[in-house]
């Protein structure tokens, strides 16, 4: 019987053999594929963290301010006649009350010292001196020696240096964050520093831009330049020890209504903790709630793309 049997096993058709090969063969693939998504449930994503620090965090803006010197005082001549002397140049620094011109009238200069001839004791010269009304640097020089003036005609403009400031440039939509006495600090072109004081706002708004010019005082005595324009840094929210992680810790969803961060649990699972932000500032972000503990480990890179309860392995 049993040779029997196995005659006819060996008479099978020849398709029948085949459809017997081609279950195994599945089987077997089968069982490779559950073993490769087993790998796949058990495989690991390489995380660094970092933990929550107490940082100063100070939100500014950079605004334009031209220096000018808000006061010009004018030397004028007080007679008809010719100049004889100018005590001064572009750029110098005269004092208040310094001779600047020397003007002789023009009687003087065709009569000459006939006069003093005919009578000794007239003393007649015909010579004025006119001197700076106020303390500043010489802007304009309108006349040389030799020039034919008239009275009341302008010689010179001489820039008040107390009156020198910066004028800032204020949108006005952020009016209320700049107040009277606050201070501004300012960065000249080459990098230097100069703190400032807020002193005074301009009485009105320029139609195009909607700024409002702000004057602010610096306690320098370095020679500044009319006309310079430095970049005036603005304080608009400051906050002292506030915690803090690193914006690449912090994930949100496309339209940045919600905010989390991935937890580690323990050394090798990452959970999703939502979060409620507050200011940014550079490279650094608010935490406002939840509170976490400096021992709390918050992945800070490897983060992008993990899910709940995630398989996390920290980089050495």
């Amino acid at each position: 019987m049993k040779t029997s049997y196995t005659k006819y096993m060996f008479k099978l058709p020849a398709f029948m053999l085949m459809v017997v090969v081609a279950l195994l063969s599945s089987c077997g693939s089968k069982s490779s594929d559950d073993s490769g998504d087993d790998k796949a449930v058990n495989a690991q994503v390489s995380v660094t963290v970092t933990s929550v620090s107490d940082s100063d965090l100070v939100d500014y803006t950079m605004l334009n301010a031209s220096s000018a010197f808000q006061q010009k005082n004018y030397v004028k001549s007080n007679t008809n006649g010719y100049i004889t002397k100018v005590n001064t140049q572009i750029g110098h620094f005269v004092d208040k009350g310094e001779t600047v011109f020397t003007v002789k009238t023009k009687e003087a200069m065709s009569i000459g010292n006939s006069v003093n001839v005919l009578d000794t004791t007239f003393k007649f010269s015909g010579v004025n001196k006119i001197k700076a009304p106020m303390h500043g640097y010489v802007t304009q020089l309108n006349h040389q020696v030799g020039d034919y003036v008239q009275d009341g005609e302008q010689l010179a403009v001489i820039s008040d240096r107390s009156s020198f400031a910066f004028i800032m440039q204020l949108p006005y939509e952020m009016r209320a964050t700049v107040k009277l006495n606050q201070g501004v600090q300012l960065i000249l072109p080459d990098g230097e520093k100069i703190d400032g004081k807020v002193t005074s706002f301009m009485p009105a708004v320029d139609t195009a831009s909607q700024t409002q010019g702000v004057v602010i005082k610096i306690n320098s005595d370095k020679q500044i330049p009319e006309n310079l324009v430095a970049k005036a840094r603005v304080v608009r929210a400051q906050i002292q020890n506030a915690a803090s992680l690193p914006k690449s810790a912090v994930l949100s969803n496309d339209t940045q209504t919600e905010f989390w961060v991935m937890k580690l649990i323990n050394p090798t699972t990452a959970v999703k903790v939502p979060v409620k932000t507050g200011l940014e500032v550079g490279d650094r972000i608010q935490i406002i709630s939840p509170k976490f503990s400096k021992d709390d480990r918050i992945v800070v890179t490897g983060n992008y793309g993990l899910t709940d309860t995630a398989k996390v392995k920290i980089a050495q």
